[in-house]
């Protein structure tokens, strides 16, 4: 499943494995698979993403920014279009269905494992270049993507259909696989084809490892409103 995001983000994903399973098999990953996860958790773990996709555009922007190239710039605001008009707008649309409204929503007020996180990636790129932003990015992007393929075909509720079926959906997938592409573009452009010979390659899978660690606890965070 994960080839399918590119060649650099498998190998990420692998050096990181462990962490891995504990993000994309948290118990709130698996509520979600099963319809368990409460209702008010869910509505919890919304509001705390919403403000985190804010911050996430703004990191997605940041991209732009760090690009060399044309098609670099295009990726990276192709993504941010993503975020802001359908994923942000799958947060509004479910939470004004439980009515909170998106002027309530915007207020939400951060969690300190939401701060954290979200810090963490923008300081990659602020102190960083491409592929120390991208390795941050990484994480959340594709581990949705996988998680959204799993539950599409393990689900054994309902529940929260909508959901799973925007991260398992093929405008999603093909947001990852064009993550997966610029990244190994990224890789290549900067480090050479053999890449991961880069005295560089640890330390932006450790920048991958400790942003896949950072969602564990985000979801974490969603257990607990």
């Amino acid at each position: 499943m994960s080839t399918s995001y590119g060649a650099a983000f498998a190998l990420m994903r692998e050096s990181a494995s462990q962490a891995w399973r504990a993000y994309t098999r948290h118990a709130f990953v698996e509520g979600l698979k099963d319809g368990s996860l409460s209702r008010e958790a869910f509505l919890h773990y919304l509001r705390q993403d919403y403000v985190f996709l804010i911050h996430f555009s703004r990191a997605w922007a940041l991209a732009v920014v760090k690009s060399e190239t044309h098609g670099e710039m295009r990726a990276a605001v192709a993504t941010v279009n993503a975020l802001v008009a359908e994923e942000m707008q799958l947060h509004i649309g479910i939470c004004e269905a439980a009515g909170i409204s998106q002027e309530d929503l915007f207020a939400t007020t951060e969690r300190a494992e939401n701060l954290a996180y979200t810090r963490f990636v923008l300081e990659a790129g602020y102190s960083g270049d491409l592929l120390d932003l991208l390795a941050a990015l990484a994480p959340c992007v594709m581990g949705y993507g996988e998680i959204g393929q799993r539950l599409a075909s393990e689900a054994s509720s309902q529940t929260y259909a909508d959901w799973i079926g925007t991260y398992a959906g093929d405008d999603y997938q093909e947001a990852c696989k064009a993550v997966g592409i610029l990244l190994d573009n990224a890789l290549e452009r900067r480090l050479g084809k053999d890449f991961t010979t880069s005295p560089r390659w640890p330390r932006l899978c450790k920048t991958f490892e400790t942003a896949t660690e950072l969602e564990v606890g985000f979801w974490q965070m969603g257990l607990t409103p």
